[in-house]
């Protein structure tokens, strides 16, 4: 999804790594994009993961825009997880490797499609709050999610500052083997709800530079019961817009704010930092986007 705003080469591309703004691309243009993301380290032993995601962008509106994207997933795991146990990824977790096993996969995870809504521009109103809504359904062979997010921003110094909080409630279902029944596959319920705040600031004509402080949670319910997984990321990015692209390097470091929860996976909590299936101790991430 296209992020951004003020003074760049054109509308829509991504100041921070992980949060949005309410910039949505102009009305008929293209635009594509391709995201990579490095998960690394767990409890202990060996952990990689590559997240990859293509999407394509397109302006319906001035203020409507509508993108999809095909998601992809590369993890290496060994001794990784609680109590020295290999422990493939979240996205991979219908696998299940031996405990002492040298995990490696890889897989396409689904497609997913995306709707963007800008209700608000904060560039037209410079003494009010630039608001959009985003919804994007995810469908692949073994997992189902629907992630809805409030977006909300805020710009200063004719646009040079930006302030941008994200809040997201995303429902998921994944095929999993079922724990009271062996042999057999259940879809499985868990319920990701996200908050994030971030400030970009554009110290040059075609550079922006952001931090961001992400608390991701992960409840086995749809009405915030049932809390397994709180984790705390923060970290900064970098964002280039050249005439014919634009790239964001960013980096977050999960900070040791962990504790445990009423569904917490017993021994997932380590130094204060939680490793459970979609945790880990950093991340980094790359975008990379072509205007059409």
């Amino acid at each position: 999804m296209g992020l951004g705003v003020a003074s760049p080469a054109w509308a829509g591309e991504p100041l921070f790594g992980y949060l949005y703004t309410t910039d949505t691309l102009p009305k008929g243009q293209v635009e594509i994009e391709q995201w990579v993301t490095w998960r690394n380290e767990k409890i202990a032993g060996d952990f990689n993961q590559i997240d990859e995601r293509t999407e394509v962008e397109y302006g319906l509106t001035d203020n409507f825009q509508v993108a999809l994207y095909a998601n992809a997933t590369w993890a290496k795991a060994y001794h990784n997880g609680p109590f020295g146990e290999t422990t493939p990824p979240e996205p991979l977790t219908y696998d299940q490797p031996g405990p002492d096993a040298h995990y490696s996969n890889s897989r396409f995870t689904g497609v997913s499609a995306e709707a963007v809504w800008r209700v608000r521009s904060p560039m037209l109103h410079k003494d009010g709050i630039g608001v959009a809504v985003y919804l994007e359904p995810t469908w692949g062979a073994r997992f189902r999610e629907v992630e809805t997010k409030l977006i909300l921003q805020k710009n200063f110094m004719d646009d040079k500052f930006v302030l941008s909080a994200n809040l997201t409630y995303a429902p998921e279902y994944r095929l999993l083997p079922d724990d009271n029944d062996p042999g057999r596959n259940s879809w499985q319920l868990e319920t990701d709800t996200n908050f994030g705040i971030g400030a970009s600031y554009r110290f040059a004509s075609k550079w922006s530079g952001a931090v961001e402080l992400d608390n991701e949670r992960e409840y086995n319910s749809l009405d915030f019961t049932k809390l397994s997984n709180s984790g705390y990321y923060f970290g900064p990015s970098v964002h280039f817009a050249g005439r014919h692209f634009f790239a964001t390097l960013s980096y977050l470091e999960q900070l040791p704010w962990a504790s445990e929860h009423s569904d917490t996976l017993r021994g997932a909590i380590v130094g204060g930092r939680v490793y459970d299936n979609d945790f880990e101790r950093r991340r980094v991430r790359l975008k990379i986007g072509f205007p059409f």
